[in-house]
């Protein structure tokens, strides 16, 4: 504090969603350094050593439940900007760049080669020469599965028991219980009871 005025960082500029310097602040580099190290050390583990994994994995993310499973490689800027849920699965070459909040509820699955950015640069050419950034969270709420390659833009919702299908977009928000396709994004059409007969059920 300072002459009766808060002195707000740059981490603080960012979880609260204002212009902040990405490219110049010494806290954020080391954080993102500290973080890098340990997507690092996560990524070369032997594929067999589930417990050093997960141990790897709860130093680095924020928040976790009970059961999930992430599939290496793995890469995130800061880590404690993520909460994931029970039964979340990611599979190969999840990126997350957690400038800002990225939650995911429980049943979540993502795909391979997939990508959630919260982060932005400035519009204005001199403030984005100079490293300033915007960041807005993102939220996938439970029940959601994410296709391959898929991209999450920052400030987007995910609703319940959706689908992405595989090679999107996602710029805007989706409603829960669809399937969305494209790029960039769009509803496709809901999920309806028909979808549980799709593929056949083995019956002895």
């Amino acid at each position: 504090m300072k002459k009766g005025k808060f002195i707000v960082t740059e981490l603080e500029k960012a979880q609260q969603g204002y212009l902040y310097d990405a490219k110049n602040d010494k806290e954020l580099l080391e954080l993102k350094l500290k973080c890098a190290d340990l997507c690092y050390e996560f990524n070369n583990c032997k594929p067999s050593d589930i417990e050093q994994q997960q141990k790897l994995i709860k130093k680095i993310v924020g928040e976790t439940k009970d059961t999930f499973a992430i599939t290496p490689p793995f890469r995130c800027d800061y880590g404690f900007n993520i909460s994931i849920g029970k039964e979340f699965y990611s599979n190969y070459n999840c990126t997350i760049l957690d400038c800002a909040k990225v939650t995911f509820g429980d049943y979540v699955l993502v795909a391979p080669d997939c990508v959630f950015s919260t982060a932005g640069h400035a519009i204005d050419p001199e403030r984005r020469k100079a490293g300033i950034e915007i960041a807005l969270p993102i939220t996938i709420k439970d029940n959601v599965w994410i296709g391959a390659n898929v991209t999450v833009l920052s400030g987007v919702t995910i609703g319940e028991n959706s689908i992405i299908g595989a090679g999107s977009v996602v710029t805007k928000d989706i409603p829960s219980n669809v399937i969305a396709v494209g790029n960039p994004c769009k509803v496709l059409r809901p999920l309806t009871d028909k979808d549980k007969e799709k593929y056949p059920e083995y019956k002895e």
